[in-house]
């Protein structure tokens, strides 16, 4: 996307003002000190439900039932030709085998960190051998790794400091650094060090404790882990959007092959992981519309703030929409399809699907604008 010269000054402007303080962001921790921890469960929803509450209320955003019908039978069609399915994650090189020893505290690593790839100023700029936002991450913890260093070790990630950090993170450039490095190395001090206080320094047993359940794990990531909080006040509720919660248990699913660790009775309960790259597919496929004001502000590149109103719609309706089309393909395979598994449909395999295609297709996609927010979550 090109940037317009007099736009660079607005938006460093803003990202200067962006200041990472999860404690002060959580709105789970502020309404601890008003109201019992009952009445916080009763009043926050799935990330299922907050999609639903959140296209309710929604005054920027539209879902478009064609644009849904269309989606459908795109994804319809690559279940049937076998080209939704689990092998997108571990046929990845960079991806760990489920026989790695250190297959679940790499993925639980690279989780922790993965947010926020592109800069004000740059969107694709940051590369590792090659390689261009997440997959750079990936790349930089494989390359500490061969080099000799345990990331995925917590007593040695609890205790490394930024200008450490910034050399597993080197970039393919010399004068380029991985956005938010200063937030990186506070999220992994504080996974770190929990693990090392409660789980035995090791994120293994989190997944154990949740006794084969994702829904078990989802809420005890959350709990333990305050940067994975990815929630928003909105139209009088709390709602979770919960991306990287969502996107971990995911990848130890597809990791796993929805077996051993990654075995989780309710896998479908988790949803697709709300991004700011899906909703340009959504888009695309005119299942989700714009009004035009929110179409003037994604096209002045103006940084947003995380829980703004136009943010959490963009994201909620993102949810919203997969898990339509989701029930819809399982109905179209059923009647249509009986000879074809639906025990692998579910969201995040449809996740998986429509960021691969965004990637395939980013030249053609480029049209779209996508929201712009400096976030630890996503």
């Amino acid at each position: 996307m090109r940037k317009l010269p007099e736009k660079r000054q607005k938006i460093t402007q803003h990202m200067h003002r962006f200041v990472w303080t999860i404690t002060q962001r959580s709105p789970f921790a502020r309404l601890q000190t008003t109201i019992s921890k009952s009445t916080i469960q009763m009043m926050t929803l799935s990330p299922r439900e907050s999609g639903e509450h959140i296209v309710k209320n929604a005054k920027y955003v539209r879902v478009k039932p064609a644009g849904i019908e269309r989606l459908t039978q795109e994804i319809v069609k690559a279940v049937v030709e076998k080209r939704l399915n689990v092998d997108n994650f571990s046929q990845h090189e960079l991806h760990p085998k489920p026989t790695d020893p250190h297959a679940v505290e790499w993925i639980f690593v690279v989780d922790t960190l993965n947010f926020c790839f592109w800069t004000p100023t740059d969107y694709t700029k940051y590369k590792v051998n090659g390689y261009t936002g997440y997959f750079a991450l990936c790349a930089a913890i494989n390359r500490a790794m061969a080099e000799g260093m345990d990331i995925t070790d917590a007593a040695v990630y609890s205790e490394l400091d930024s200008a450490t950090l910034k050399t597993v993170f080197r970039a393919d450039e010399a004068d380029t650094n991985i956005p938010l490095l200063l937030e990186r190395v506070k999220c992994l001090h504080e996974v770190g060090k929990r693990l090392l206080d409660k789980w035995h320094g090791k994120f293994e047993n989190v997944v154990k404790a949740a006794n084969n359940s994702a829904v078990r794990l989802l809420q005890l990531i959350v709990d333990e882990f305050p940067c994975f909080r990815d929630q928003a006040d909105y139209a009088g509720l709390r709602v979770n959007i919960l991306k990287r919660a969502q996107i971990l248990i995911g990848d130890l699913w597809a990791c796993f092959r929805g077996e051993g660790l990654g075995s989780f009775h309710d896998i479908g309960e988790i949803t697709m992981f709300a991004d700011y790259r899906v909703p340009q597919v959504l888009v695309h496929f005119n299942c989700l519309e714009y009004t035009p004001d929110l179409m003037e502000v994604l096209s002045s590149d103006t940084i947003m703030q995380n829980g703004d109103a136009m943010e959490v719609e963009i994201r909620g309706a993102s949810i919203y929409i997969t898990e339509q089309v989701k029930d819809a393909v399982r109905k179209v395979l059923e009647k249509h399809h009986p000879e074809v598994s639906r025990a692998n449909v579910n969201s995040i395999l449809m996740d998986h699907f429509l960021w691969d295609y965004r990637r395939a297709h980013a030249k053609e996609l480029e049209y779209i604008p996508f929201h712009k927010v400096l976030s630890i979550y996503y």
